[in-house]
């Protein structure tokens, strides 16, 4: 019944391979944690029956002495099955990230990194995540105390251009009864419990709390999101409408229409400028304040640019706004 319930979360994207010589290949990121041996045992069984090819994939950090033994658990579970397995240490992808203070952001850089090489490399077709219902809230609340959009509250989707996460409406506790039901081992990561990640103190003390305060929590939850992707898509798809009439396209970038673009509201003015930008490939930390910044100079009597980074910048002329790349002056 609820390895029912995840194949229907999948389906559609299953059903698209049937006209397709090769069934689709998935790449499993798996830990060794209960949610990626739920996950794994899952699909798993559509690999045995030749509805998928799967490879499992193992990042170690190397943040823990004994995170050898998750690679042991790991290799020796796909070498019972007969599923390839696949694992790297983090210091071998040769990344030099920035750390920031946080070890959940650079952790998720690594893994980010450490899926999209495999995809080229195995030429899969999609990366299956186990992220569940209980990661969905930790990720809603998470983004409300640091900060977001309407976008960022819309959190994760089941299926995310090659990222699968077929696990977004079944619960934690769904999980650990299957894997306990079965006499199904798994590793526990003592850094979960640790109250030094934000994602943490959600999951101990946050999400507890609102179950104690409505039983209906979860249910209510699932809903509320639902409603706020349904307007974001809404939004999405009027974005897309508003950009193909106030841009045109010649052989280097897209030209905008001032009027048309400063008569819009605000709300669809800055969506426009994330979608612009983004097809126009440009490198930008998203902020509300950058966004404002770009606005201000839109708006303002004068021609002229503006910088948008060190190699771009945005020239306003007349009527119409477009990017074009800084010149390096030669000394």
């Amino acid at each position: 019944m609820l390895f029912n319930k995840i194949k229907n979360n999948i389906k559609n994207i299953l059903e698209n391979f049937k006209n397709k010589s090769e069934s689709p290949k998935i790449i499993l990121g798996l830990s060794g944690g209960p949610d990626s041996i739920f996950l794994f045992y899952f699909l798993k069984e559509l690999h045995q029956n030749n509805e998928l090819n799967l490879i499992a994939a193992h990042l170690d950090h190397g943040w823990r002495a004994e995170s050898f033994k998750d690679v042991q658990f790991c290799q020796n579970l796909c070498k019972k099955f007969s599923i390839p397995f696949i694992y790297t240490q983090a210091t071998d992808l040769g990344l030099n990230l920035k750390f920031n203070g946080s070890k959940e952001e650079l952790g998720r850089k690594l893994r980010q990194h450490f899926f999209k090489k495999l995809l080229k490399e195995q030429n899969a077709d999609f990366v299956a995540l186990a992220h569940h219902l209980q990661d969905q809230q930790e990720t809603f609340f998470w983004r409300i105390i640091r900060g977001t959009s309407l976008s960022g509250l819309t959190c994760m989707k089941i299926l995310d251009d090659r990222t699968l996460r077929p696990l977004l409406n079944i619960s934690k506790q769904e999980i650990l009864n299957y894997l306990h039901e079965n006499k199904i081992s798994y590793i526990t990561d003592q850094t979960n419990y640790s109250d030094s990640f934000l994602r943490n103190r959600i999951r101990k003390y946050v999400l507890p709390a609102l179950a104690q305060c409505d039983s209906r929590f979860d249910q209510k939850f699932q809903s509320t999101l639902k409603h706020l992707q349904e307007e974001e898509n809404f939004l999405k798809n009027l974005t897309k409408k508003e950009f193909d009439n106030i841009f045109s396209k010649n052989k280097e970038f897209f030209v905008g229409n001032l009027k048309l673009f400063i008569n819009l509201d605000i709300v669809l003015q800055k969506r426009l400028l994330i979608l612009w930008l983004s097809k126009e490939k440009l490198t930008f930390h998203l902020s509300d304040a950058y966004l404002k910044e770009i606005l201000k100079f839109l708006k303002s009597k004068f021609g002229g640019t503006h910088s948008v980074g060190q190699t771009w910048q945005i020239i306003k002329k007349k009527n119409f706004f477009w990017t074009e790349q800084i010149e390096k002056k030669l000394n």
